[in-house]
């Protein structure tokens, strides 16, 4: 769909260690309508698929570029911090957390198209096809739920 994206960035913040590991440290940024909000990410610079542990803390800012600055402002004991935090309140049900966060990422996105149309921002067939489009991830998602729902990690 043209014009029309989810939001969401990830920038590079730094490399740090902690407790003798080296992370690769990035801000993920949303915008929520209002102001743009970044979460740290912690990823294991030895591993290639880790995805990484997400500090529960925000980053408020008016552009991406404030979140990054203010990300990369943090001190190495601030990161540590940080990490301690996203470790400690890391989700024991990963897997079904990831599956809501996508859920609501989609509703989002459902309600940005809906709202751009009715602000004419949006040709209305597009718009229907591209809602139609996430009503159907939506369902084949709900569907996956029970596969989660009560699996720790």
């Amino acid at each position: 769909m043209s014009g029309m994206e989810e939001n969401d960035d990830e920038l590079f913040v730094t490399t740090t260690e902690i407790d003798g590991r080296t992370y690769s440290v990035t801000v993920k940024i949303d915008f929520d309508g209002i102001e743009h909000v970044g979460c740290l990410l912690f990823r294991d610079s030895e591993w290639e698929d880790d995805e990484g542990v997400r500090d529960q803390g925000t980053i408020p800012g008016r552009t991406r570029e404030d979140i990054q600055k203010a990300a990369r402002g943090f001190t190495n004991h601030e990161l540590y911090l940080r990490h301690r935090r996203a470790v400690t309140h890391r989700r024991q049900f990963s897997g079904l957390r990831k599956l809501t966060q996508d859920v609501l990422g989609q509703i989002r996105y459902l309600n940005k198209v809906a709202t751009s149309m009715r602000a004419g921002l949006l040709d209305v067939d597009e718009a229907a096809t591209e809602i139609a489009s996430t009503e159907e991830r939506l369902h084949d998602m709900v569907g996956q739920l029970r596969l989660y729902a009560g699996v720790a990690n």
